[in-house]
């Protein structure tokens, strides 16, 4: 039998837990001794809440207590409802106390070199009492990492390989051509991706979505260029380029502010990757963690 809708009601939450807490005792003695009340008051309120109601919710036969078919189905819809307000004022109530915890965040290198210190410093400066703990990993690892819970929050490019996380977009960069000051396109300030057609580069290793990402582009524009190294980090890439006659697409963001390389804009099309926070599907987030996403996404 559907429990009605009330409007204007007066029902209130004590309702709810007398009635819980008659739910599990099926005795008014034990249940108001529970809630410190007496239990001339508890029967009151229990005949208080069904008229509100407009059903019997519970049958009394002497000390024999049971719930009706109504009852248990309203005691399903009072659990959630009182559990829902419970957590929400645990909540709330945590919003008042300095923030502690330890917190573990697993980020790309490209984002540890050149953001992650200024959102550390914020985040340090407003919570003093949390311990930060960075990670510097490949993406592959930072998902496993999420998956077991031994990373709170994964900073690194969509898409994400494991269906166990789910992705908050950060902001989208284009991905650009760099050379040493030598090298024959030094002189160009754009470049279609067609003429990186048997072109030496080096590349980032196929385990990196990024790597998985311009090989879509290459595909993409039928073309195959000259893979003469693949690196599972920035800093080999960096060196082989300055030193060597090869380019090698990256992120201007993972260029060394003191590397003298040209830049070359890529187009036809743009290669771009979309940075985000990866998360940990169906995981309770404290409120530390919450708070750390929140600085990164007012700062980035």
């Amino acid at each position: 039998m559907p429990i009605p809708i009330l409007t204007d009601t007066a029902m209130e939450l004590r309702h709810l837990r007398y009635f819980r807490m008659l739910a599990e005792h099926l005795n008014f003695t034990r249940a108001a001794e529970r809630l410190y009340i007496t239990q001339s008051t508890l029967s009151h309120q229990i005949k208080q809440l069904e008229e509100e109601i407009g059903l019997e919710l519970v049958t009394r036969k002497g000390k024999t207590i049971a719930l009706t078919h109504a009852g248990q189905h309203f005691l399903a819809s009072a659990t959630r409802a009182v559990e829902g307000i419970d957590n929400t004022l645990r909540e709330l109530k945590s919003f008042q106390q300095p923030l502690t915890g330890h917190l573990v965040i697993g980020a790309t290198h490209t984002f540890s070199i050149k953001l992650l210190g200024q959102y550390l410093a914020l985040f340090v400066k407003q919570f003093p009492l949390v311990k930060l703990e960075l990670l510097e990993l490949p993406a592959q690892e930072i998902e496993n990492r999420l998956v077991d819970e031994s990373l709170d929050i994964g900073i690194a490019y969509t898409p994400s390989a494991s269906e166990a996380l789910w992705s908050e977009p950060l902001f989208t960069e284009s991905l650009v051509l760099v050379t040493n000051r030598e090298h024959p396109f030094a002189t160009r300030k754009r470049l279609r991706m067609v003429e990186l057609h048997n072109q030496p580069l080096v590349l980032l290793s196929r385990t990196f979505a990024t790597r998985k990402l311009l090989d879509g582009y290459f595909d993409q524009v039928k073309i195959k260029p000259v893979v003469v190294a693949e690196t599972n980090t920035i800093f080999p890439i960096i060196h082989l380029v300055k030193t060597l006659p090869i380019g090698a697409i990256i992120s201007e963001r993972a260029i060394p502010d003191e590397a003298d390389l040209h830049k070359i804009i890529l187009q036809d099309p743009a290669p771009t990757r979309t940075a985000a926070l990866l998360w940990k599907k169906n995981r309770h987030y404290s409120q530390t963690a919450l708070e750390f996403a929140k600085l990164v996404k007012e700062n980035y």
